[in-house]
């Protein structure tokens, strides 16, 4: 991970935090910080399966806003860690809602990341009338193109990370290897499904960039949510109709919304962006041209603060 990008706000430690039991399940964990009567936002973290980070709470004025963090289920502090039973968009969707009615919000901004932007997207499709705009980051539409892409494009870019990834399943299975991946990622036996969970978190993490980073140490939370969730919601591909959140961007046009965007993102490709922001004519995109995926790069991290800060102002994006 690069050094603290010298936009972000200072480390800020939550007001509060706990965990809400959802269904008989799922218990997710949440986080409050900022100012408790300020503007309200919820962020959304990526993966699926990703968790929360300390730095995810510094893109936001804490004298101006209040935010409310989670957990998703399966991810980080939410347990269990890793289950994909009961583990859907739709349910996603109506966590947000148990949480933003626990802490009593009307209407907030809501702000995501790659998966983050998608469950942002869908979420404010369900619910527009609770959206007061939407800062998204990382564009993905959860289509078959992009997680064929995620899956198997990627060796145009990084050819020795997809025969690491390859390597491990037998050759008549590689063919399909979501399928591969996600037969032994929701495997109940850890000796499939630990080995599996590493591999999948290191492909991906170690594209995130767009110049290489020292290496962090192995995360069994990180590889585990990650791992399994991701597969999960990819082999479903993200229990979305076909084109579902292009088709339904009528519903959140009347809303502002930044996208800010890396040029050179191989996770998430440029295309994703561009195609949102042609289909919602109000949108602003900023495309950041010394960039890959990571949030915390430089580019991405400053132009993020800086949409907290203009919504700060004006309510918009301007």
């Amino acid at each position: 991970m690069p050094a603290n990008p010298p936009s972000l706000y200072p480390p800020i430690q939550p007001n509060r935090q706990g965990m809400l039991e959802i269904d008989d399940l799922h218990t997710i964990y949440w986080e409050e910080i900022g100012n408790p009567n300020g503007v309200p936002v919820v962020f959304l973290h990526g993966g699926p399966g990703a968790g929360l980070s300390p730095q995810h709470r510094r893109f936001f004025d804490p004298q101006h806003y209040r935010v409310i963090l989670f957990d998703q289920r399966g991810a980080g502090k939410s347990m269990p860690l890793g289950e994909w039973r009961n583990n859907t968009t739709q349910l996603l969707i109506s966590d947000i809602e148990k949480l933003r009615a626990k802490f009593g919000i009307d209407k907030w901004l809501v702000f995501g990341g790659s998966w983050g932007s998608t469950l942002a997207l869908a979420y404010g499709q369900a619910h527009p009338e609770r959206c007061l705009g939407f800062v998204l980051r990382g564009i993905f539409l959860c289509t078959a193109a992009e997680i064929d892409w995620f899956i198997n494009g990627i060796r145009w870019f990084y050819p020795e990370l997809y025969d690491e990834f390859a390597a491990p399943i037998p050759e008549a299975e590689r063919g399909d290897l979501l399928k591969a991946y996600t037969t032994r990622l929701l495997s109940d036996d850890p000796a499939v499904y630990w080995p599996a969970a590493r591999a999948w978190s290191r492909f991906e993490g170690r594209r995130v960039f767009l110049l290489p980073q020292e290496e962090e140490p192995a995360s069994d939370t990180l590889d585990l949510g990650v791992g399994r969730l991701e597969s999960h919601y990819m082999a479903n591909l993200g229990f979305f109709s076909d084109e579902q959140l292009i088709r339904n961007v009528g519903a959140i046009a009347h809303l502002p919304a930044v996208i800010v965007q890396g040029r050179y993102d191989v996770i998430c490709p440029p295309v994703s962006a561009y195609r949102l922001h042609q289909a919602w004519p109000g949108s602003r995109l900023r495309m950041i041209p010394d960039a890959g995926h990571g949030a915390l790069e430089t580019g991405i991290a400053k132009a993020l603060v800086e949409s907290t800060e203009q919504f700060k102002r004006n309510g918009r994006f301007d």
